[in-house]
């Protein structure tokens, strides 16, 4: 199979935005469906942010990818480290993990939910020589991973296409995968079965899906203040509608029909360094040279800079209104994370691998 670099109607989409992709209105109305206080947090609230996730994931995501290419790298996610292993090398080791436990091979049609701006799929995709298409709900992402991967010359292997991913199956046709993987982007989702149920139509028969879900461990106490502040400050911080706990999440995969062959938080694992010490941003917790440059982005002066840069830049009219708002929101969130870390009432990675039963 030879991949085409996106379809004609992404395309279309992708011309009539011009130079600028990004939605302004959702970028400033972020901020309305949070109260930073979780005692004030109504189910109203949440109701409203799941009703409207596209627009909350979209305003989000315009506003901070800017933010995480410069703070993280081009793969939106984490990972688990080695001592002495560069922070990219951990975050490449991941994606090989679950691109072998999902057991990805050469030239199967393999699908990447949520892809943002394609770095797993290009990572995924050079170490497996697999095709991917990538789907995601942001243009202004679809765009980057587009032009990305055309400068790493993996055009002809890789597919980006806009899409909700509550609503694939009209898109791409059922029975159509090989396999199918997401690397901590269903949380985005409004309720789990919706985005599950999709992935189900999608892929074959006999095929296998692998993802690193965002959860709440059985550690979390919802009577608990301080857990319920976590929590809140992690969906504040990372446009999500509801965290859902490990449990909910294999209840979701059964009922739209999967089988569970393994669920494992992998960040309970006895690593050398935590999956969250790079949120600490600790200079001496720097495993190579060039860490030190991710890390001390990530330390109180760095943030307070790029908090700084973004504002003014904002009152010069060079970001959209409403940029700082969401650079505020990523701030709380890494305070948030790495509480939920230490508490280990939250993982970003919640490993499950699950099939999809033979046709009788």
């Amino acid at each position: 199979m030879t991949a085409t670099t996106t379809s004609p109607e992404t395309q279309a989409l992708i011309d009539n935005g011009g130079t600028d992709l990004k939605n302004r209105k959702n970028i400033s109305q972020y901020s309305k469906f949070w109260s930073l206080d979780h005692t004030k947090d109504t189910q109203q609230d949440e109701k409203k942010r799941k009703d409207e996730y596209a627009n909350l994931v979209n305003g989000y995501y315009d506003a901070c990818t800017d933010l995480y290419e410069y703070g993280w790298g081009q793969n939106f996610h984490f990972a688990r480290y080695y001592k002495g292993e560069a922070f990219a090398q951990g975050i490449a080791r991941h994606e090989h993990y679950l691109a072998a436990q999902i057991g990805i091979k050469e030239n199967m049609k393999v699908l990447d939910v949520g892809c943002g701006i394609g770095g797993p799929a290009r990572e995924i995709c050079s170490f497996t020589d697999a095709n991917i298409v990538g789907i995601n709900n942001n243009i202004f992402q679809v765009d980057r991973a587009i032009k990305y991967s055309a400068k790493a010359g993996l055009s002809h292997k890789l597919t980006f296409e806009k899409g909700d991913f509550t609503k694939m199956a009209p898109q791409f046709g059922e029975n159509t995968f090989d396999a199918v993987y997401a690397i901590e982007a269903t949380v985005h989702a409004p309720e789990c079965e919706a985005v599950y149920g999709e992935v189900f139509k999608v892929l074959k028969p006999g095929g296998i899906f692998g993802l690193y879900e965002w959860c709440l461990t059985d550690k979390y106490d919802h009577q608990n203040p301080e857990h319920r502040q976590i929590r809140h400050d992690i969906e504040l911080g990372d446009a999500i509608p509801e965290l859902r706990t490990v449990q909910r999440t294999l209840e979701g995969m059964k009922a739209v029909g999967f089988e569970v062959l393994r669920s494992e938080d992998m960040g309970a694992r006895d690593d050398p360094l935590p999956w969250y010490y790079p949120l600490r941003g600790k200079l001496s917790e720097a495993q190579t040279m060039w860490d030190y440059f991710t890390i001390f982005r990530l330390t109180t002066f760095g943030k307070g800079l790029v908090s700084g840069t973004v504002k003014l830049l904002e009152t010069l009219g060079f970001v959209h209104k409403g940029t700082s708002e969401v650079d505020r929101s990523l701030n709380i969130a890494a305070k948030a994370l790495v509480a939920g870390g230490e508490t280990g009432i939250f993982t970003p990675m919640q490993l499950l691998i699950v099939r999809k039963p033979e046709t009788k």
